[in-house]
């Protein structure tokens, strides 16, 4: 293979705010020089987390988003919405239940409930 999976990239308004935000969701620390322009995460066990600045903020539903696992999804609820996620969607399908929240931004992401 020729390619490998290098950032995920998030396009934002201020750079540093959202990487703050998904700093503290991952448990992973912002690379050092985050700015308003600028910012990254460099993950220990995934691809890093990249943030740029744009001139224009989020105005349709994500094209790609981002899917976290936790064994109790409601506590994984209450401390996302705690660090400033907003909650639009509760989903369960074919067994499987989670729910879509936005960054604080408005970047769509969804918590999947599993067994381990």
């Amino acid at each position: 293979m020729s390619v490998k999976l290098n950032h995920i990239t998030f396009d934002c308004t201020d750079a540093a705010r959202v990487a703050d935000f998904w700093s503290s969701v991952l448990g992973e620390a912002v690379d050092p020089g985050a700015s308003p322009d600028f910012a990254t995460i460099t993950s220990r066990t995934s691809a890093s987390l990249m943030f740029v600045k744009v001139p224009k903020p989020k105005s349709v539903k994500n094209r790609v988003h981002i899917d976290l696992a936790t064994v109790d999804l409601d506590a994984e609820l209450d401390r996302l919405t705690g660090l400033g996620a907003t909650h639009i969607a509760d989903l369960d399908e074919g067994g499987t239940r989670w729910t879509t929240l936005g960054d604080p931004e408005g970047n769509e992401f969804d918590v999947v409930q599993t067994d381990s």
